[in-house]
């Protein structure tokens, strides 16, 4: 990956590198192509240099997603030339669904789908299993979900948040063996459980706790910048 990033990097294009999934990321305004420009070019000396090396771009796996207001897609839209063949309303980045809102709401759909497809195959197989096996495969399969990439849920509306924890509630339920009817924080408080949304604010305090103390990866520690009050607050 070394050559291609040395490529993007002579087009002022910042890019993030996951095993064979790379991903460029640009700033740009309507009335401002330069950018674009620069991307153009970018893919173009990407495909050239794949090209003497005996590989091939796959456009059909090659994405472009617009993120910002909708009225400045439809204005960058015509701007965007060969681009346009790119232009996805979604895309997936390590397994989370990402819509040019940025509402997640794509993403959480999946996770719901997904949570509620395997906690019906548990609950058939539940009258067979101890309580610590029941638990084991609660969290390998529902848990799991809930918690990856967690901190994107950080300031979603509670609306989305609520499908997510309705998810946790059937898999207390299942695991409890509680009606419906009941109120779910006994159950949850049981099981050690922390609410979702409690859980999504645990996960950022804990990033930022170890990039404040050094425990982070430089990437997490450079992205904070400390607060400095211009007057004394006491």
């Amino acid at each position: 990956m070394l050559p291609l990033g040395n490529i993007i990097k002579k087009h002022n294009i910042d890019f993030h590198s996951y095993a064979d999934d790379t991903q460029l990321n640009i700033s740009v305004e309507p009335n401002k192509t330069t950018a674009l420009q620069s991307l153009t070019s970018c893919l173009s000396a990407v495909t050239h240099w794949m090209s003497n090396n005996f590989l091939k771009l796959n456009k059909n796996k090659t994405e472009l997603l617009l993120i910002g207001p909708k009225d400045k897609h439809e204005a960058l839209l015509p701007s965007l030339g060969n681009l346009n063949q790119y232009v996805r309303e979604q895309v997936t980045s390590l397994g989370v669904i990402l819509d040019s809102d940025l509402s997640l709401k794509p993403h959480i759909n999946k996770v719901t789908k997904t949570a509620y497809f395997h906690l019906r195959n548990i609950a058939k197989v539940r009258p067979f299993l101890t309580q610590p096996d029941a638990e084991k495969l609660v969290h390998a399969f529902i848990t799991s979900r809930l918690d990856y990439c967690k901190a994107l849920f950080t300031g979603l509306p509670k609306k989305s948040i609520e499908k997510l924890q309705l998810i946790q509630n059937s898999a207390a339920r299942l695991l409890i063996k509680t009606g419906k009817m009941e109120h779910i924080t006994p159950a949850l408080a049981e099981l050690h459980w922390l609410p979702v949304s409690y859980r999504v604010d645990f996960k950022v305090l804990l990033l930022v706790f170890k990039a404040v103390n050094g425990l982070a990866p430089c990437y997490i520690t450079d992205a904070l910048s400390s607060y400095t009050p211009a007057r004394a607050l006491s």
